[in-house]
């Protein structure tokens, strides 16, 4: 990889590593430690996603206008005056305050790091998404182990030590990112690429397979929310639950050369790739269903990751697959927002069936989403493969 691609890595290692000391640990803050209840957890966390959707489209217009560069250390600044205000004023309602700011912030940072990668390495294709997916995760199982110890002694330095993480973030991109070179005239943002999408067919069904990948994602964010809160009812420490984020992101970046190699059957299938994943997803929340101690909790993290392995990865490269030349940044702005919108409905979601109905009912109702997530994926291609019979058939031979 090249030496600008590396520094982008570090980064993001370094900006997941800051932020997974706090995203994991909010639901539990916001309903242990300011007496809210799971619904009110799960509107907050809806707050911050919506911040963050609006900053993704935000920060795509500054790439296109002011460069990567210019646009990250926005997104940074913003973000790290938002999280050493939430260090001194975390309680209500300035939690909620300062957490939409900083998801707001934080989503500017994201699309520039992603266009800054494809353009730093042009020949390297999905390898520098890849480098930047896989640092993400080394952050996530970082910061997540980090966070349930400090979060046992005091929850105030979590907001520190991310403030602080950032604030490092900022002097890797200040030195870092400055020379990096990127053409923003070959990169359009989600906007403008909505008016010049012809191909109506395969636009439907990226449509369609992202319906069943948003379900999935209202189910996998329930483990950010409502399921942090069940393991502190019944009795996990944080430092356990922290740790189930370790393991999942250790599995994702240790495990996925042997995966790769596993799926390589899956090569020319990929919708059967996704719907083995989803079957796994499901295991996962049948186990959580049942699950009471620790280990149960475990297992079902590692079924969880798996599934994960298998659908996160599948969903832009089909993206990939159908964007017409030219709209492959649209495509995948597509997926990206799909995959936010999962995290925006889930917890408040699953925050309203744990108060009115329990955790069984939430587990039940995800379970059936998942179910038809696997019916969407399975049609998604109808009408392309309708077109395609129509394409080759010739009125002379009948064939």
């Amino acid at each position: 990889m090249p030496r600008a691609l590396w520094l982008l890595v570090i980064g993001m290692a370094v900006n997941a590593t800051g932020s997974s000391f706090l995203w994991p640990l909010n639901t539990i803050y916001i309903h242990e430690n300011l007496g809210k209840s799971l619904t009110v957890a799960g509107f907050v966390l809806m707050l911050n996603s919506a911040a963050t959707v609006a900053g993704n489209l935000i920060g795509g217009t500054l790439f296109d206008k002011l460069g990567g560069y210019k646009s990250i250390l926005l997104g940074i600044g913003i973000t790290i005056m938002a999280l050493f205000g939430l260090t001194i004023w975390n309680g209500w309602p300035h939690y909620i305050i300062f957490l939409i700011i900083v998801g707001f912030g934080s989503g500017i940072v994201f699309p520039s790091i992603f266009a800054m990668a494809g353009t730093v390495w042009k020949e390297g294709g999905r390898k520098a998404f890849n480098a930047i997916y896989v640092a993400q995760n080394l952050g996530v199982a970082i910061g997540s182990a980090l966070g349930g110890f400090v979060a046992a002694y005091s929850f105030g330095l979590i907001f520190l030590a991310n403030a602080l993480l950032y604030a490092v973030f900022l002097l890797i991109a200040v030195f870092g990112y400055r020379g990096i070179q990127v053409n923003t005239r070959a990169h359009t943002t989600v906007i403008q690429e909505n008016g010049a999408v012809r191909n109506h067919s395969k636009l439907y069904a990226l449509l369609i397979l992202c319906a069943g990948y948003l379900l999935c994602w209202v189910g996998y964010s329930q483990w950010s929310a409502t399921v942090s809160a069940y393991t502190v009812e019944l009795g996990i420490p944080l430092k356990q639950y922290s740790l189930l984020w370790t393991v999942n992101g250790a599995l994702i970046v240790l495990g996925q050369p042997i995966l790769n190699r596993l799926i390589r059957v899956f090569e020319n299938n990929l919708k059967l790739q996704i719907q083995i994943g989803m079957v796994i997803f499901m295991g996962s929340f049948i186990v959580l269903a049942g699950a009471e101690q620790f280990s149960g909790f475990f297992t079902a993290m590692i079924i969880l990751t798996i599934g994960e392995m298998l659908v996160w990865p599948a969903v832009p490269t089909i993206a990939d697959a159908l964007a017409p030349k030219g709209r492959e940044g649209f495509y995948q702005g597509i997926v990206n927002s799909t995959a936010t919108g999962g995290r925006m409905i889930g917890p408040l979601l699953g925050g309203i069936m744990v108060d009115l109905y329990g955790m069984t009912a939430l587990f039940t109702v995800l379970i059936i989403l998942i179910i038809v997530a696997i019916f969407t994926t399975a049609i998604y291609d109808r009408s392309l493969k309708k077109q395609a019979m129509l394409q080759t058939y010739t009125p002379e031979t009948g064939k």
